[in-house]
């Protein structure tokens, strides 16, 4: 398993994810989107798997008026500079990503 999440250490529901997975002794990898964001290839990878750019989105902050009427390249630039957009936390194993906490995907993940 190759879990990592992403998120800022003041967020609650990746606290929540950390401790998910720190209780059941699964090692994962921990990116703070405060200190550093996504790369574009993760980025694409994790709205693949989601769907689509606005499950990954909070749209509802004030920043994301600054990135919506941007030609989508753009668009995708301007959110990995400014990871406050993020919903979080982001976990990833392999190509299953989620977004917020979902104890019950992961549980099926990890087969409990």
């Amino acid at each position: 398993m190759n879990l990592q999440i992403f998120g800022t250490k003041k967020c609650n529901d990746t606290k929540k994810a950390q401790r998910f997975f720190k209780e059941r002794g699964i090692k994962f990898q921990f990116i703070d989107l405060a200190q550093k964001s996504m790369s574009r290839g993760e980025f694409n990878s994790v709205c693949s798997a989601l769907g689509g750019m606005d499950k990954v989105i909070d749209t509802e902050r004030d920043e994301y008026v600054n990135v919506k009427y941007l030609l989508p390249e753009a668009q995708t630039e301007k959110i990995l500079e400014t990871p406050s957009l993020f919903r979080t936390p982001i976990v990833r194993n392999g190509k299953n990503v989620t977004v917020g906490n979902c104890p019950d995907v992961w549980k099926a993940w990890i087969g409990k």
